[in-house]
């Protein structure tokens, strides 16, 4: 923990937690209807926040309970998860990360489609200045695609049966790295 004379809060939508510098985004604008005002806080100790984790549903998978299941596990460790539902475009995702500002992106894939949709994903990314964000990857991807996957960027790739434990420290791990 840090002292602080002041603390930067912002104004966010219902259900977004208030903390230092929450105002901007990677990018350094911010999001439109957010605002800023300056708190006084007497030598409070400002506490590090959870770390924000994007959970997404890329293409049209409707198979959703391994990334709730993981999405739980990180919650559970102290992580704040947002969870974009699915069937969501690489669009969708990346602007869903620039917004939420994240520390790290799960994609959950079933459909096969991994080697058409991550790169969408991390190309989108890359657009809106923030292709620095790790990146994981879950669910069923063949033995046969994990180099490529990950040549691409994607940090790591977890299947069927992966400890939940190692999926949290991975994240943990490589959100904190940054």
């Amino acid at each position: 923990p840090v002292k602080a004379s002041m603390l930067s809060l912002a104004s966010v939508r219902p259900g977004s937690r208030l903390g230092p510098d929450r105002s901007k985004t990677r990018s350094g604008i911010a999001p439109e209807g957010f605002t800023v005002m300056d708190v006084p806080t007497h030598n409070m100790e400002v506490r590090s926040l959870p770390l924000r984790i994007l959970v997404a549903k890329p293409g049209l998978d409707g198979h959703d309970r391994g990334a709730k299941v993981v999405a739980r596990a990180l919650r559970d460790a102290g992580m704040e998860v947002i969870y974009t539902g699915i069937r969501q475009t690489p669009e969708q995702i990346a602007e869903a990360a620039l917004h939420e500002d994240v520390e790290a992106i799960g994609l959950s894939i079933h459909s096969g489609a991994h080697l058409e949709l991550f790169p969408r994903i991390l190309e989108a990314l890359r657009a809106r200045g923030i292709g620095d964000i790790p990146v994981y990857a879950g669910g069923i991807i063949p033995d046969g695609d994990l180099e490529v996957v990950r040549a691409m960027g994607v940090r790591g790739v977890y299947g069927p049966g992966t400890p939940l434990d190692a999926i949290v420290h991975a994240i943990r791990d490589g959100a904190t790295s940054e």
